[in-house]
């Protein structure tokens, strides 16, 4: 096997560079080499890709006095190449999902289920502060409990969503949002996290789901997922339109899929008394909170990072065909192409780019 593998690089600021590297190898018992087959490219990468996680650097030279780049991605399928000497639920050639999430299982967040402040090295580490997916192979830590076996039943472009997109939507937003049957919910933002939310609060049965977007591409695709309202935020006010719909009241929860300060300021004006405003999106800069309208309306406010709690019961459903997430991947390209398939999700509207699908064969 050659030593080097080709990656996709994050420097700095809009310096990406698709590039030779060496192949990871085992560093802790607890760890497993996996031979990536799919991956895909997230919101969060464009966000580290434009500065919004500066801290990548700054922490690496802090540790080791040096930065001599990160490998980006933290979502995949593969095929398990080495494993460490202490894992024993995965074998070389066992197909997996990669979680994004990586857990210890052992300590006292993990086993709060806040698996993502894991405190022994875990949490959103790969892509991040570990280099991630979007190589040739990738070192997984914590295999046995970060790892999943994939169905031969799953499509394996559905299980490319079950690392990150479909958990972190259904248990940051839905869940967090505590959305209940005969609920209304707003979504705002119908990119991957939105339409996914969209997606899982449907195992919920809410009586309305209003999806907003400024893409009438994406809003058409929501309406086939199951929204039963949209709003084109770029030719109407979305707060006005919400409450409209809503009798004046407001909806019971409100997810934030975008994170920026327009999507949050939609949100925390169109909850009604009670409810919950649910934040998704990555903010990377301050926001207006209206506690002074907001202090009297015993709303529960909640932010997170996925902890993969509940990517067990999502695989299951997917493989009961109740999910339709096929829906959702719009484009497909060849690992070589990888560059190209950035400037495509880059520009999502002009392309009409929902989820992409890397393929590795």
């Amino acid at each position: 096997m050659s030593k080097t593998m080709k990656a996709m690089v994050y420097y700095g600021e809009n310096d990406l560079r698709f590039e030779e590297r060496p192949i990871p190898t085992i560093l802790a018992p607890t760890d497993a080499i996996v031979k990536l087959t799919k991956t895909t490219i997230c919101g969060t990468d464009l966000g580290i890709m434009k500065g919004k996680n500066p801290e990548i650097e700054s922490v690496a030279r802090e540790k080791t006095g040096d930065f001599n780049g990160r490998i980006l991605g933290h979502e995949g399928i593969g095929i398990v190449e080495e494993v460490g000497s202490a894992v024993k639920g995965f074998k070389k050639g066992d197909k997996v999902i990669i979680s994004c999430v990586s857990r210890c299982g052992t300590c006292e967040n993990c086993q709060k289920q806040l698996n993502s402040h894991c405190m022994n090295g875990g949490g959103w580490i790969m892509g991040y502060m570990i280099d991630g997916t979007q190589a040739e192979y990738v070192r997984t830590p914590f295999a046995d409990t970060s790892l999943y076996h994939l169905p031969k039943e799953l499509s394996e472009d559905t299980a490319v969503l079950l690392s990150d997109a479909l958990p972190t939507s259904h248990e940051i937003g839905v869940q967090y949002g505590d959305v209940q049957p005969g609920d209304t919910v707003a979504i705002v933002g119908a990119g991957p996290i939105g339409m996914a939310a969209l997606l899982t609060a449907q195992l919920y049965s809410p009586s309305e789901i209003i999806v907003a977007d400024t893409d009438q591409n994406r809003l058409d695709m929501a309406l086939e997922m199951g929204a039963t309202h949209v709003i084109n935020s770029a030719k109407e006010n979305p707060i006005e339109r919400i409450r409209e719909i809503t009798n004046g009241r407001g909806v019971d929860c409100a997810i934030e899929a975008v994170g920026i300060p327009a999507t949050w300021d939609v949100c925390q004006h169109s909850v009604k008394e009670g409810g919950n405003i649910a934040v998704v999106g990555v903010h990377g800069q301050k926001v207006d909170f209206a506690l002074e309208k907001l202090w009297i309306k015993n709303l529960k406010i909640s932010t997170g990072l996925v902890n993969a709690n509940t990517t067990g019961m999502l695989l299951k459903t997917c493989c009961s065909g109740k999910l339709p997430l096929e829906k959702m991947i719009t484009h497909h390209f060849k690992f070589n192409d990888l560059e190209h398939a950035y400037k495509v999700f880059k520009n999502a509207a002009d392309e009409k780019a929902m989820k992409v699908i890397i393929d590795y064969a």
